[in-house]
């Protein structure tokens, strides 16, 4: 597979409203990609579309719950008719389900199952519905945003940390049977995010890590994802500045 240069590139990224994946989405389009947000808040989403485009970028919403089968389709669609397939896809949308996050044997089964619906089986219905072009070029990235509950057990994160830990393997699983087309993971850190602010209210903002510096990091392996083992799960806080740039 070939370099990926972003500017040559169309976009995808989901949960892409607000915090890493609007930072994300603005990251992108500064290097000249033409970007689709998608995220259900459809206010939110448009503010975040006009920034990009104030700054001079292409961007464009599209109003879609990542968790509903029904959208999958029509977001993949609408995407291609807007700025052609994206052959940058990034899987960041997310849900902890019911906060304050309750111990895992008081959650819900339809809790759970919408946790999986969001964070596991909403990207794979997506990947099914935009690899196959990517495929047939032997190009293309999916990134898929992961956690460190993905591998650490913490009480009361118990449906988020499944939900991730089976989002890393489907990356893995992925990339064994698509080669070349790149799958990868990214933890990304703790982050001033309104999902984390849900999840731990009591942090201190000035711990954690700003969106836009986190976005600026993750654009650097998007544009190195050849050189990068295929399915490889990257912890960003244990890169060098020159290795995420």
């Amino acid at each position: 597979m070939r370099s990926m240069n972003a500017g040559d590139e169309a976009a995808l990224v989901t949960g892409g409203s607000r915090g890493l994946g609007k930072e994300l989405g603005k990251a992108l389009a500064r290097r000249g990609a033409r970007v689709v947000l998608v995220a259900r808040e459809e206010e939110a989403l448009g503010r975040a579309v006009a920034e990009i485009r104030a700054e001079g970028g292409e961007a464009h919403g599209l109003a879609f719950d990542v968790g509903d089968k029904e959208a999958v389709h029509r977001i993949a669609g609408a995407a291609a008719a807007l700025v052609g397939t994206p052959s940058i896809v990034v899987h960041n949308a997310s849900t902890l389900g019911p906060v304050p996050m309750p111990l895992l044997l008081d959650t819900a089964c339809e809790d759970l199952e919408r946790v999986l619906e969001v964070n596991l089986v909403g990207p794979f219905r997506l990947t099914k519905a935009l690899a196959g072009p990517l495929l047939l070029e032997r190009r293309g990235l999916f990134l898929f945003v992961s956690s460190d509950a993905a591998v650490s057990a913490y009480p009361r994160w118990g449906a988020y940390g499944i939900s991730k830990a089976a989002q890393d393997h489907l990356a893995r699983s992925l990339a064994a049977e698509l080669d070349p087309i790149r799958f990868l993971a990214v933890d990304p850190g703790e982050m001033d995010t309104a999902m984390h602010a849900a999840a731990i209210p009591d942090a201190d903002p000035a711990t954690l890590a700003r969106p836009a510096d986190v976005a600026a990091r993750i654009l650097g392996l998007v544009e190195r994802a050849d050189r990068i083992p295929n399915g490889s799960r990257i912890v960003l806080s244990e890169l060098s500045v020159e290795e995420a740039a």
